[in-house]
């Protein structure tokens, strides 16, 4: 990096508007806040980078809900994420195998006997394409001020809170106000900004999840090197990147380029005869685990089967049938800043619990839980999120169908 230096004149910003909620980031988790903030009247404004709602799942084209339940036949997941599920699935007619968009198991649709739940978990895939569209038009018709290739680019702070962030686009920089802000970024873009505590991985190993049309039939490829689930490197073959800088981001999406590029020549060799074509690589960087907020409380493999008094939703183990994670409300809170919360993959997690929470479901329920909480924040605590009390939060969240039953945590859930 160079020395050099240029003085940037000061300027004023313009304040282009007020909300009760800002949300940064349009992924699974964002899209989930900004509905459930809306829901609860909150005026809402949903800022994404890109030029599509749903992330990771839509334009990365990891198109999969992995599972809403333990493994041991229990939904331990619903609420939003089991809506946004069957939103995915609106416009599959039955299921298309090789292109991975497939219906939950009969079992988990009313046909079945629990005996089937254990032996098939609940979970589904869906055509990237319909759901980004699905979202979208979900989003419009909530209320929900979308702001598109929009960049928030900083934070103006006021004592212990965020009053605005400063976003970039066509119309220039700008600012929006809000009594509480969501980071939704994946990774904690807003919190590294507004000063909290984060922690940043350097493990992500080149990925990208592609489709391909051989003579008229529709794959899905989902590429990937080997990684380590804890978030290491140790017994891995690199190479290795960040996902907190811009140098890393561009080296990891043309490293995974190249991998795609020879998995689709190896294709091409495997069907000699056959028209191969690439569709739809991804629009982002397969990048798992980036940045993630330091919060009052990080949630550890150490923390399988343990409840938590402010607990706010429920995870579990993709991998694995029987662990659950109960996520504490605190979390998703900022330490530095009263009125900032949290969602998705840039939670306060880390380890194998953050590689397991970092999944879509899981990212739906934080995204619910916290644009619940700023909701009820706005109305009660003048957007501070940490006076706020947490019955009322839970209580409302169950009237969402949130599963929060201590019972399903332990152990002994059956």
């Amino acid at each position: 990096m160079s020395d050099q230096r240029i003085l940037e004149p000061s300027r004023q910003i313009p304040v282009i508007a007020d909300y009760d909620v800002v949300v940064v980031g349009g992924g699974m988790a964002g899209v989930a806040a900004a509905i459930a903030a809306a829901r609860q009247a909150a005026r809402v404004c949903l800022i994404e980078r890109s030029c599509g709602l749903g992330g990771m799942a839509t334009l990365g084209n990891i198109a999969v809900w992995l599972p809403l339940c333990d493994g041991r036949g229990n939904q331990v997941i619903a609420g939003m994420a089991e809506e946004l599920l069957n939103l995915s699935l609106v416009d599959l007619r039955e299921d298309m195998t090789a292109a991975w968009f497939r219906y939950p198991p009969a079992c988990w649709r009313g046909e079945g006997s629990r005996e089937d739940r254990i032996q098939q978990r609940y979970r589904a895939s869906f055509n990237p394409s319909s759901f980004l569209l699905a979202l979208e038009k979900l989003i419009v018709d909530s209320g929900v001020t979308l702001m598109y290739d929009t960049r928030v680019c900083a934070v103006h702070r006021e004592g212990d809170r965020i009053s605005h962030v400063l976003v970039e686009n066509k119309s220039g920089r700008s600012a929006l106000g809000a009594k509480v802000f969501i980071d939704a970024t994946g990774d904690a873009d807003v919190c590294f900004a507004a000063g909290e505590a984060t922690e940043s991985l350097d493990s992500n190993v080149p990925a990208a999840w592609f489709y391909t049309l051989i003579d008229g039939e529709l794959s899905l490829q989902k590429l990937t090197q080997p990684y380590d689930p804890h978030g290491g490197t140790k017994g891995m073959h690199g190479p290795f990147f960040r996902g907190d800088t811009g140098d890393a981001v561009t080296a990891h999406l043309i490293e995974s380029r190249q991998l795609l590029a020879k998995r689709l020549a190896e294709i091409r060799v495997k069907h000699p005869d056959d028209n191969v074509q690439p569709l739809m690589p991804t629009m982002l960087p397969n990048l798992r685990m980036t940045r993630r907020l330091v919060g009052p409380i990080t949630v550890t493999e150490d923390d399988v089967h343990r409840w938590f008094d402010d607990t706010v939703g429920l995870g579990n183990d993709w991998r694995t049938a029987g662990p659950v994670y109960a996520i504490p409300f605190r979390a998703l809170q900022g330490v530095e800043n009263v009125n900032l919360l949290a969602a998705g993959r840039c939670m306060s997690a880390s380890g194998y619990a953050w590689e397991n929470l970092r999944a879509i479901a899981p990212c739906v329920v934080t995204g619910e839980a916290a644009g619940t909480a700023a909701a009820l924040a706005v109305q009660s605590t003048d957007g501070d999120v940490h006076a706020l009390d947490v019955s009322t939060l839970q209580d409302q969240l169950r009237e969402q169908n949130v599963l929060l039953d201590r019972s399903l945590v332990g152990e002994q859930a059956t």
